[in-house]
């Protein structure tokens, strides 16, 4: 389903895309040539760290201990155009001269016709002169030589575009491709993809992601394994011809390179697509927008809020619906040795994912400051769980789970709760992503698994009489009397106790309230008298201080003291407006 889906957007977005036979790739560094094969320049082509993609014959699938063997259309990584090694080993070393002389040699191969080329010619007599060792002695070779298996090619001096790109070579390589399937036309048989009885496809092109290998692979087999049957091997035991196979890759390589089709997260790289245009919500924005990395965010703040602004229109005015027959597919990939793992595969109608989309907002709305974003980014969401808040420190598997949770709008992964409080207990602080996983990770189960409890509201909840929650927010009163007791103080009772105070109630209230009484008469009789009325109005539905609290009790514990935080420094028009929100 995951191939058949990418060549169906191969065949609607081939216009758009690369022919077969022809690859978008990466160059980071060029060698520039003139006419008589002299070495002019090795141009950087980065941009902060990027290299610049030209459209050039596509890569060869090699693999194995024999692949030095084959080489690509004018260009290949170092090793094959300069014959540099990947490390100073003896072992590297000559596998570096072996790859250099398969280059060199298919050079000197090709058809006479394609030798003439004013191009080519100059390659060839930049091999007869043996002016590869300037290439070395260019001071952007130290740079070029760092970048593990830089890809490299050719260009003469005063064109715009790269030799493999001459209209010459762009020609033989269409032709050879069509070769291609000529001779392998003895080995036909029914593509799994299209269904038609086709020439089939030996091996697979190599779509590596962030941490895989660079000839990894969606699809790979083995010789000799228990896969194959029939005397069928690799494969030709799972059929696909070589058009469809040409046709997926591309797709799935053009996402990869996509800005707005690919997101990474974590160890996972997440590529996401719509079966056709809508005019009603653009899902991949959405999308896009809703795993956003935080440098995106910082682009365009507001276009977030636009966005999502669009969604819930859509919804509230019925023009969702009408994308019912319209798919929207999610795949996410992690590295794995030399393969790439299928870390999910999501497909759900337009109408569905736009929902499930709204709700997961829905989940995560709560009380905010003015100039914090209205809605969090699973960036937001997840490096406020982590060390640091850095996404490395993020568990592999989590961020997975929460996009799983987010398109099926299931209950959010119990791992994120945990990961959540263990970073409140051990900083001693809820700011406004930790309490909106809190919350949303309590009301989807609540309403998942029908546990008739009362749903957290978006803003402080006067009526919610849950004992964690009360509980919580009593901490809050008790931390702003200190604060308005002793203005200008540094470190608070959260500082000191709200680990315990979460955790172990009953051995750290009795004290906190004793050590209220001391604060007090520091106050004015205005404050004092809201304060006592205010821990009677909380401490109404407590009937004691249990000795321990649940991890579940200890998120509601987060939320009630973050709500009754958020609601000492809200306004009266503030406080009207969220109500008016949730």
């Amino acid at each position: 389903m995951i191939l058949q889906s990418l060549y169906e957007y191969y065949e609607r977005k081939k216009e758009t895309l690369p022919a077969e036979g022809f690859e978008l790739k990466e160059i980071k560094f060029l060698i520039e040539i003139n006419t008589d094969g002299e070495f002019v320049d090795l141009v950087d082509l980065r941009e902060k760290k990027k290299g610049k993609l030209f459209l050039l014959p596509k890569a060869i699938a090699r693999s194995g201990k024999n692949s030095w063997q084959k080489t690509f259309l004018l260009w290949d990584h170092y090793g094959y155009l300069l014959q540099h090694p990947k490390d100073s080993s003896s072992a590297s070393i000559k596998m570096a001269e072996k790859q250099n002389e398969v280059f060199v040699k298919s050079l000197n191969e090709l058809p006479q016709r394609l030798k003439e080329d004013i191009g080519v010619k100059a390659i060839l007599l930049f091999y007869e002169k043996n002016n590869a060792e300037d290439v070395k002695g260019h001071t952007n070779w130290v740079e070029c030589s760092k970048i593990p298996g830089c890809n490299l090619t050719f260009r003469l001096n005063g064109d715009t575009e790269v030799i493999p790109q001459r209209e010459m070579i762009v020609a033989y390589q269409k032709s050879l491709y069509e070769i291609e399937e000529e001779n392998n036309s003895s080995i036909v048989g029914k593509c799994l993809i299209t269904g038609n009885i086709e020439p089939l496809s030996r091996l697979h092109t190599a779509t590596p992601i962030l941490g895989s290998k660079s000839n990894s692979k969606i699809v790979a087999f083995q010789k000799k394994s228990g896969f194959d049957s029939y005397g069928k091997e690799q494969a030709f035991n799972a059929p696909v011809s070589i058009k469809a196979e040409a046709a997926f890759s591309t797709a799935l390589k053009h996402l990869l390179s996509s800005r707005t089709n690919k997101k990474i997260i974590s160890d996972s790289t997440i590529v996401f697509w719509v079966e056709k245009e809508t005019q009603i919500i653009d899902p991949e924005e959405l999308f896009s927008w809703v795993i956003a990395t935080q440098s995106a965010k910082e682009d365009d703040p507001d276009r977030g809020v636009e966005i999502i602004s669009s969604l819930y229109d859509a919804i509230h005015t019925g023009k969702l619906p009408q994308e019912r027959d319209n798919y929207f597919y999610v795949l996410g990939l992690s590295p794995n040795a030399a393969r790439i793992s299928v870390r999910f595969w999501k497909i759900q109608t337009v109408e569905e994912f736009g929902e499930n989309i709204k709700k997961h907002f829905d989940d995560f709305s709560i009380v905010h400051g003015p100039k914090e974003y209205q809605h969090l980014s699973l960036y937001q969401i997840l490096s406020s769980t982590a060390l640091q808040y850095k996404m490395e420190n993020v568990p592999p598997n989590l961020a997975g789970a929460v996009i799983e949770s987010i398109i099926d709008g299931k209950p959010y992964p119990i791992t994120l709760m945990h990961q959540c409080i263990r970073r409140i207990r051990a900083e001693q602080h809820v700011n406004r992503a930790r309490a909106a996983i809190l919350k949303a990770y309590i009301n989807r189960k609540n309403r998942f698994y029908n546990l008739q409890e009362k749903e957290i509201t978006m803003a402080l909840d006067l009526t919610n009489s849950n004992s964690g929650y009360r509980m919580g927010r009593l901490f809050a009163v008790l931390e702003k009397i200190q604060e308005e007791a002793n203005p200008g103080i540094n470190t608070t009772i959260r500082d000191r106790f709200y680990g315990a105070a979460s955790s172990s109630p009953v051995a750290v209230f009795s004290q906190l309230l004793k050590l209220k009484n001391h604060h007090m008469p520091k106050l004015t009789p205005g404050r004092k008298i809201f304060f006592e009325k205010l821990i009677a109005e909380v401490i109404s539905e407590l009937s004691s201080f249990p000795n321990h609290l649940p991890l579940n009790e200890q998120a509601y514990f987060s939320v009630g003291y973050y709500h009754q935080r958020q609601d000492f420094f809200t306004s009266k028009k503030n406080k009207n407006q969220n109500e008016n929100e949730n």
